[in-house]
């Protein structure tokens, strides 16, 4: 499956050129290394309803497979990533955010002070990650392995037909 990504960096200072974006195009690498393609980098201020409005469209209209973000996970007062994400996905997957927080506070111990979540809009996978290079990358490859599985889930694929042996009824597993 060769994946169309989206790389969304949330990052004020980044947007108003004050410093080079590094997350996104670190990001970027990881991706093309996985033969995945980098559909769209872009770089917004942290502002909730841009944000909203990129996920939105890029879901949306874009219909990219996978969306990745990075910045304004934490806890400050321009940190409105994950709300932004939440307002615009239909289902929330909490066990990516929790994977990623266990797997890195062992690397960082301000790992659990992320908001990272991950969700589901129309058929794009959200997955919010850490502003730093270092942390969107090891967040990334906490769940990497996920990601192929859950972007074969949401299309419907890789559901096994089962008959159930009362009624002959179809059930689907996975």
């Amino acid at each position: 499956m060769k994946s169309q990504v989206g790389i969304l960096t949330m990052s004020d200072r980044a947007y108003s050129g004050i410093y080079d974006d590094q997350s996104g195009p670190a990001l970027a690498r990881l991706i093309e290394k996985r033969g995945w393609n980098t559909a769209r980098q872009a770089i917004v201020p942290d502002d909730r309803r841009v944000i909203e409005a990129v996920l939105d469209h890029w879901s949306r209209v874009k219909n990219y497979d996978l969306i990745l973000t990075t910045g304004g996970t934490g806890i400050g007062p321009r940190d409105v990533t994950p709300d932004a994400t939440k307002a615009v996905i239909d289902r929330e997957i909490p066990g990516i955010g929790e994977i990623m927080r266990r797997t890195t506070n062992q690397l960082n111990n301000r790992a659990a002070l992320s908001r990272s979540t991950a969700g589901i809009c129309q058929k794009s996978l959200i997955i919010n990650l850490p502003g730093h290079p270092q942390g969107a990358q090891e967040c990334f490859e906490a769940v990497v392995h996920l990601i192929e599985h859950a972007l074969e889930m949401i299309l419907g694929q890789n559901h096994a037909q089962l008959k159930n042996p009362k009624n002959n009824e179809v059930l689907h597993e996975h």
